[in-house]
């Protein structure tokens, strides 16, 4: 088999025993050898295509979703302007009225009564006009139409889809926001509520990524952002979607890796944990089946989170549960006990509360070595729950994306100035040896981990303010972070995350160097290609 040598400006290893090298080669999908020239086989061919650029080991995105490829098939919403699958700029919409004249638009062009589905709308940059079926039938008021908002927590839908989905007259299930008069105001909150919709519908959106083209598009996606290994931290693992991915993912051309997580609350605990064991069967080197996902609370800017006392910092009700907190205790220890990774979302730092009350029980009661339980977001985790996750040898990934996107609304409106100083608290977590990763839930915000990194060095929030300045990271430890950092949370730093003998040649080719470039500009640094085992995709 050939060996193919590529020298660069520079290479970062992520690898501790030899940071930066200037040469790599590659033998199949291997890595063969690191180092100087001299350090090369000899009888290498040279690919001299990166001598001007900067070589990391490929982005690993530990919390993103397989919906990214899916949501552009539906109208984009979001307050904020964001590019397509296809290059296109959407610009944001800065008031409810541009909202409801882009629906308006987009509903003309569709056939009578089909439903209009959208995405991205964040009520929160909206205060004081929480969005209701109200607005939405003064828009579009002749078929069902459903908005899911930013967070994918919340969806709000008019007057037709309610009485579709039967809504209007029917049960209450818990998440189906009421009105001063008792009826339905149309927004759903958390899964219960939403599902009822997917239900009239006939389709469920979280259900997408059985679609082998939403794959393809999610891949692609990935790959032109530098991204060799991403997960799906939500995935009904129906026969479908586990067809699919299998499918896909063996197509020579597919760009990346993939980790699926099972969402654990669509089954029984016995009856997930087979179907996730059985599913393990048919992993291989780009598919790897293995995490679970639980779903704890909401998301803190659509106020569905659990947040300890004092709550809600102007004043909102406390967040959901997305099952009964006894529920999910009993599914941590079920999961656990079965000898599988759970990454867990928990928003609030009630819900960190909640789970490291119910991991510290289940280690306890079944002590497991490296276990590698990874809690998911933890925002606002504090430093007493920070120390408990470190000796409970637990992993976390937070949502660095959150200090730029709503940064300013949890200033103001939902945390305040003081929990805002420990908002993503990436610094402390590093300080106690908390092996640690960052990243942009996508759809939830953009995939692109050199952003992400830029949000947990600077800290900014769109309007430009800094908080927590004290949780700042340094450019070195914000690569780690979306490199080794993630894949030792998704259990594969064995073979991803870094550059060294034996693992894949999974590589991020960057026009310049992000430890040259001020911290401001980490951001700008343009991705010029993605190797993965070995093969080369120009971006």
């Amino acid at each position: 088999m050939s060996i193919t040598v590529y020298p660069a400006r520079r290479i970062l290893t992520m690898n501790p025993s030899q940071p930066e090298a200037t040469h790599v080669a590659v033998q199949g999908d291997r890595i063969l050898a690191v180092g100087d020239a001299q350090a090369m086989p000899i009888d290498a061919r040279i690919d001299d295509r990166f001598a001007d650029k900067v070589i990391l080991p490929g982005f690993v995105e530990g919390h993103s979703h397989a919906l990214e490829g899916a949501m552009w098939d539906y109208l984009y919403l979001g307050y904020f302007s964001r590019v397509d699958a296809e290059g296109k700029e959407w610009p944001g919409l800065k008031s409810v009225a541009e909202m409801q004249a882009r629906l308006r638009q987009h509903a003309d062009s569709l056939p009578p009564g089909e439903p209009l589905v959208a995405w991205g709308f964040d009520p929160v940059y909206f205060p004081g006009q929480r969005l209701s079926r109200h607005q939405l039938d003064e828009a579009v008021g002749d078929r069902p139409l459903v908005v899911l908002h930013a967070s994918l927590h919340v969806m709000t839908v008019n007057s037709a889809m309610l009485a579709l989905s039967g809504i209007s007259e029917g049960p209450r299930v818990e998440g189906i926001m009421l009105d001063e008069d008792g009826q339905p105001n149309g927004e759903l909150q958390e899964m219960a509520a939403m599902f009822v919709v997917f239900d009239a519908l006939g389709r469920n959106l979280f259900e997408a990524v059985a679609s082998p083209e939403v794959l393809r598009r999610y891949g692609a996606i990935a790959a032109a952002k530098g991204v060799t290994t991403i997960t799906d931290l939500y995935n009904p693992l129906s026969d479908d979607a586990i067809a699919s991915m299998v499918e896909v993912t063996r197509e020579a051309d597919f760009p990346v890796r993939l980790v699926p997580a099972m969402g654990v609350l669509a089954w029984s605990a016995e009856e997930g944990i087979a179907r996730l064991q059985a599913a393990m069967g048919h992993s291989h080197e780009r598919l790897v089946f293995g995490p679970a996902k639980l779903m704890t609370d909401g998301s803190i800017q659509g106020y569905t989170a659990r947040l300890k006392w004092p709550h809600y910092h102007d004043g909102h009700p406390n967040g959901l549960w997305n099952a009964e907190p006894e529920g999910l205790v009993a599914l941590v220890h079920a999961y656990h006990q079965a000898g599988l990774q759970l990454h867990i979302h928990t928003n609030g730092d009630e819900a960190v509360e909640l789970m490291l009350d119910a991991l510290e029980e289940a280690l306890t009661l079944w002590p497991r070595f490296d276990h590698r339980h990874t809690l998911q977001h933890c925002q606002i985790i504090d430093h007493a729950q920070l120390r408990r996750a470190a000796r409970l040898g637990l992993c976390l990934n937070m949502f660095a994306n959150h200090l730029y996107y709503w940064g300013d609304v949890h200033l103001e409106r939902t945390l305040g100035p003081t929990r805002c100083q420990r908002l993503e608290p990436l610094a402390s977590a590093r300080r106690l040896g908390i092996v640690t990763a960052i990243h942009s839930d996508a759809p939830v915000t953009p995939l692109g981990p050199l952003f992400t990194a830029w949000c947990a060095v600077n800290r900014q929030s769109a309007s430009g303010q800094t908080l927590g300045h004290h949780e700042a990271v340094s450019v070195e430890d914000a690569l780690e972070m979306i490199t080794l950092g993630a894949a030792i949370t998704l259990g594969m730093d064995d073979r991803v995350g870094s550059l060294d003998v034996g693992k894949f040649a999974d590589m991020a080719v960057l026009d310049d160097d992000p430890l040259q470039v001020l911290a401001q500009d980490l951001r700008h640094i343009r991705v010029h290609a993605t190797v993965s085992g070995g093969q080369v995709h120009e971006v």
